[in-house]
């Protein structure tokens, strides 16, 4: 048996959504990921390298939250760590596609271990979503 190794280890994601039409503009033309294979029920996304999957899956139940930094934080969510650029760049396309946030882009843990660029929302189907940029990647899992 072979071992296949990447350089960098990628992850594999599948989340439900209830309409694959809505995903595939928000994962696709909002988001800026490249589609994947597809069916009637599945899109794969390539997110970044990541095997991201929105499943079609109608009626599931709404998300826990936490208290994180004096903010509502929606559980479960997921998203990347971009560069503070590309943090900017994508919070300025998702207010120009109309995206109502749950946590607004801010700069959390300001003058902390850990500071970092943040923003929070869902997708079409209610997915939470966090999008996040640290000045200092060594700082990404600081304590």
């Amino acid at each position: 048996m072979t071992t296949l190794k990447s350089p960098i280890p990628r992850f594999h994601l599948a989340m439900p959504v209830d309409d694959l039409d809505a995903a595939r503009h928000f994962y696709g033309k909002v988001i800026g990921c490249e589609q994947g294979r597809s069916s009637e029920t599945w899109i794969d996304w390539d997110l970044r390298g990541h095997q991201f999957v929105t499943h079609l899956a109608p009626g599931r139940g709404p998300a826990a939250h936490n208290q994180v930094d004096g903010h509502d934080v929606p559980v479960p969510h997921f998203g990347l760590l971009l560069t503070i650029p590309e943090f900017h760049d994508l919070a300025e396309r998702l207010r120009a596609a109309g995206t109502t946030f749950v946590i607004e882009p801010y700069l959390r843990f300001a003058g902390q271990p850990g500071e970092q660029w943040t923003m929070f929302l869902l997708d079409p189907a209610g997915n939470a979503l966090e999008f996040k940029a640290f000045a200092d990647d060594s700082q990404v899992f600081a304590s």
